[in-house]
């Protein structure tokens, strides 16, 4: 029976029914009405100035309507930065076989297989790390996967295309792993910092053939894709955010001091609520892994940390103003951050990581 309990594919299993009864409990209070979770604005889909905003997922299920470039363009509130986000919009046009009524759906269940999708590669790697792979569940039940689905938001997808591709570039499956980066980087751009530390560690272990199928395979076309987008909406879509985004900061955690020149009681909170998920174990996984990488380690893990890490230290006001944006911006880290306590067999650590489910609270408000 314990080996039972103990086999990767019991996180799965479980990560799958919550996802699944939450997406069904959220349609329920919604009367059955899956554009709820879709959160068009009329700012955007009538081309009112004055009217609501929306959410970040109404831009795919825009592109999933109606893919034609100058067609869309004016329904998105920056055009390359959203349309480089093609591969679930996409996906859910063709699943959707010709039924626009059916896009808003898949828009939905894509993430959510996504999500249980990278939850069965963590919880292989953790097993094989020796592991209980049950630790899976701090990633498969983040508040910004649930969070991402809920809005029908591309983050579950992208990083359980990143899951796959650690788990195949733990196979030396360099092929097999490139190919899941991409789907991962044309499913949301901030799944390069994975794509680097894969490439760095390849090429400091001068694994000369996996980096040559890592460029041509995936970062080549990505590349190639930031070209298309430029010549066609006047911009790459790389960037910090939508309408509205304020740049990178330069001074760490700036993003995160700034909102106290608009509201002290506001500054406060948010740092006493997100200074667990972000400031401290991002302070604590640079220093660790920089440690680490000075004293010669070369694995994707370590690097996977360090550049998240840093990625929270530098993060836009914008982003650390919105508890949506944070909570989906951490998906990563928490990845990253998970599988080095994993490996390193942080057992303290690991018994920490459970608290970050807390942040579902948000889910309810």
């Amino acid at each position: 029976m314990n080996k039972i309990a103990d086999h990767w594919l019991s996180p799965v299993i479980l990560t799958f029914c919550l996802c699944f009864g939450f997406v069904a409990f959220t349609l329920m209070k919604a009367d059955g009405d899956i554009l709820q979770f879709i959160v068009i604005g009329t700012r955007f889909s009538e081309g009112d100035p004055q009217g609501t905003e929306g959410y970040d997922g109404q831009f795919g299920y825009y592109i999933a309507l109606d893919p034609e470039p100058q067609r869309v363009r004016a329904r998105l509130d920056v055009p390359a930065y959203r349309y480089q986000r093609i591969l679930l919009p996409i996906l859910a046009r063709l699943f959707s076989v010709g039924d626009q009524r059916l896009i808003p759906y898949w828009l939905v269940i894509l993430p959510l297989l996504g999500q249980v999708l990278g939850v069965a590669y963590v919880a292989k790697l953790i097993a094989e790390m020796g592991q209980k792979p049950w630790i899976a569940l701090v990633y498969g039940l983040n508040a910004g996967s649930l969070l991402s689905i809920r809005v029908a938001l591309p983050e579950p997808l992208a990083y359980g295309c990143v899951g796959a591709a650690i788990y195949a570039h733990s196979r030396k499956w360099h092929w097999v792993g490139a190919i899941w980066l991409l789907m991962a980087f044309l499913s949301k751009e901030v799944t390069i910092v994975f794509g680097g530390a894969i490439l760095l560690a390849l090429l400091l272990r001068r694994e000369w053939k996996g980096v040559a199928i890592l460029l041509g395979v995936s970062f080549l076309p990505f590349l190639l894709w930031q070209i298309w987008l430029w010549q066609t909406f006047g911009e790459m879509g790389l960037g910090s955010g939508g309408a509205g985004a304020t740049g990178f900061e330069w001074v760490p955690f700036m993003g995160l001091m700034r909102i106290a020149t608009y509201s002290k009681v506001y500054f406060w909170a948010m740092s006493i609520v997100f200074a667990p998920l972000t400031v401290v174990p991002s302070i604590w996984g640079a220093w660790v892994s920089l440690r680490d990488l000075l004293g010669g380690k070369r694995d994707v893990t370590t690097l996977a940390l360090f550049f998240h890490s840093l990625m929270l230290f530098f993060l836009p006001f914008s982003t650390y103003r919105e508890t949506g944006g944070i909570l989906r911006l951490s998906l990563g880290f928490v990845l990253a951050f998970l599988l080095y306590a994993v490996q390193e067999r942080k057992t303290r650590l690991l018994r920490y990581l459970p608290f970050w489910l807390v942040y579902n609270v948000f889910l309810f408000r």
